[in-house]
């Protein structure tokens, strides 16, 4: 990925707030009874989730793994006192065995999650925990709002390569992938209730995830009016509540292996 396409952590984290709760959800949820000495942040992006974990297990030993070159700049810029790596997450390969390996809204990115759980499942400790969120886009309007938009003759030749992008399964799926490898599993899906400004602040939301490769795909035009058109129909499925904000309701799967 060149720097144009680069993830840009100030627009990702314009909704800080909404992108670290389930962090903070999942770190709690994680059920274990000693210090862990060594913990791995798998797509730690700017390092909001790595520093929610930091402050659960303060004297732990933190390594943050992104393959945003931008992202990780930015997490050494706010926090010197942890370890990043620029790296394809999904590559990374090192000696060091781990406590935990914790991703949050990471591995929708990476393709062949039956391969990756086990890769993960390699990389722990004898008593090391599996810890994940991920969105669920497409189940919520505005992931399929995105999806019917790109389809329109306009934009399907360019955007169809697009379409498996995102690899995101079903909780039988990743049940089935945890149960065959860890003694105990936990597995949960949440729906949060963002409360927005606007219509217009759930494109701005997306801009920086769901939206941003179908907007690097297309030329400047044809990503102003892609947006438009996505917009056009977030307003059919997100009305207006009695004071002017939005309800943006966003579904989010999470599961806890435990070896």
């Amino acid at each position: 990925m060149d720097n144009k396409n680069d993830w840009k952590p100030e627009l990702y984290l314009l909704y800080k707030n909404e992108r670290t709760q389930p962090s903070i959800d999942l770190v709690n949820r994680i059920n274990i009874d000693y210090n862990p000495e060594n913990i791995i942040d798998v797509g730690c992006g700017p390092g909001n989730s790595t520093m929610i974990l930091a402050g659960r297990w303060p004297f732990s030993n933190f390594i943050g793994v992104d393959k945003s070159a931008s992202m990780i700049e930015k997490a050494r810029k706010d926090y010197p006192d942890k370890k990043w790596i620029a790296a394809d997450a999904a590559e990374y390969e090192t000696e060091t065995e781990f406590d935990i390996v914790f991703s949050n809204a990471a591995i929708q990115w990476m393709p062949g999650h039956d391969k990756l759980i086990k890769k993960f499942y390699s990389m722990l400790s004898g008593r090391g925990v599996l810890a994940v969120q991920i969105p669920l886009f497409w189940n919520m309007h505005a992931g399929r709002a995105i999806k019917s938009v790109a389809r329109l003759n306009r934009w399907k030749e360019k955007t169809e390569a697009l379409e498996n992008l995102m690899t995101i399964h079903n909780a039988d799926f990743y049940y089935d992938q945890l149960s065959a490898l860890f003694i105990k599993v936990e597995i949960w899906r949440t729906d949060y209730y963002h409360i927005l400004d606007s219509q217009e602040s759930i494109v701005e939301m997306l801009r920086s995830t769901g939206l941003k490769p179908y907007l690097e795909t297309l030329d400047e035009p044809d990503g102003l009016l892609f947006e438009e058109k996505v917009l056009d129909e977030i307003k059919r499925f997100y009305p207006l509540q009695s004071n002017g904000k939005v309800l943006f309701p966003f579904q989010r799967l999470f599961f806890i292996g435990y070896k």
